[in-house]
């Protein structure tokens, strides 16, 4: 059965206690995510089924792409550039920053098409609308797994040795990025519906953020080019933030002398601040929107 039949089993509001009545497209925002597990299970695997649908390499893609991208990387920017002297396994610095802006490039993409990607649902049947932008970003997510497995492997390989808090650097990461990835997602997918010039925003946009974290630079190197004020600012950019946990859980254990950023944990509560506020204000956005989609779409 296909995911539209599937999908148009289902009732078109959730059940309500006899003598309730609910508008409809009443919504509790992401919270109504919940109440359809089973339509987002049925996104989530037709987003992991169809990427490489065709394709003879298929989930090798997964790990071709980033491959390819850390090579590129370490041979104009470490070697010719020059940027890895004096850092301690570069190679590892810059894999663990590269995987992570990958997997915020993938999402940021796939939710900003996540709706008119899915027109003819929306437009035939009624559920909650931000069921696409989180199933864009899960089947992301499931994407970027087996590069973390990669790069978990290559550390272990380099005499990593497990850590709460290397741990918790990286489970905090990624809920930053996550939330900061969906926030955009709902923000640029409502907007895309009506106005498609979002997607082309999004991909100029994403071709600077590689260059906006600390992925091939350390951040010391920004800290001598720009004022105190702007630094500062840039050290709580989510994306700068997550990078460095994920610096702090797995390069940090494997040199002497890791350089990292000052008041890490502040700068870290600011990360998550902004990525949180960017997640309310994607939402109503969206929320403001969405009455418009089936129109527009």
């Amino acid at each position: 059965m296909t995911l539209h039949s599937e999908a148009s089993a289902y009732p078109t509001q959730r059940q309500q206690p006899p003598g309730k009545y609910v508008v409809p497209g009443a919504s509790r925002w992401l919270l109504d995510v919940f109440g359809y597990r089973h339509l987002l299970s049925l996104l989530l695997k037709k987003g992991t089924t169809t990427r490489y649908y065709g394709s003879v390499l298929g989930w090798a893609w997964s790990y071709v792409k980033p491959a390819a991208q850390f090579f590129m990387y370490y041979v104009m920017i470490g070697k010719v550039l020059g940027v890895s002297r004096g850092m301690e396994l570069y190679p590892i610095y810059l894999f663990s920053g590269i995987v992570l802006l990958n997997f915020f490039g993938e999402a940021t993409r796939a939710a900003t098409n996540s709706i008119t990607g899915n027109a003819a649902l929306v437009k035939k049947i009624y559920l909650p609308r931000e069921l696409f932008p989180v199933a864009a970003v899960g089947s992301a997510f499931i994407h970027f797994v087996p590069q973390v497995v990669l790069l978990f492997i290559v550390c272990l390989l380099s005499g990593w040795q497990f850590s709460w808090v290397g741990i918790l650097c990286f489970a905090v990461a990624i809920v930053i990025v996550f939330l900061f990835t969906l926030g955009l997602g709902l923000f640029f997918g409502a907007i895309n519906v009506a106005y498609r010039d979002a997607k082309n925003i999004i991909d100029v946009a994403l071709m600077f953020s590689i260059w906006m974290s600390p992925v091939m630079y350390s951040h010391d190197m920004i800290r001598v080019l720009v004022p105190a004020w702007l630094y500062n600012l840039y050290l709580v950019n989510p994306m700068t933030v997550s990078v460095e946990l994920f610096h702090r859980a797995f390069w940090v254990p494997l040199v002497s002398d890791p350089n990292l950023p000052d008041y890490m944990l502040t700068n870290t509560l600011g990360g998550l601040g902004i990525a949180l506020g960017t997640l309310l204000i994607g939402q109503v956005v969206f929320r403001r929107l969405e009455g418009d989609f089936a129109q527009d779409l």
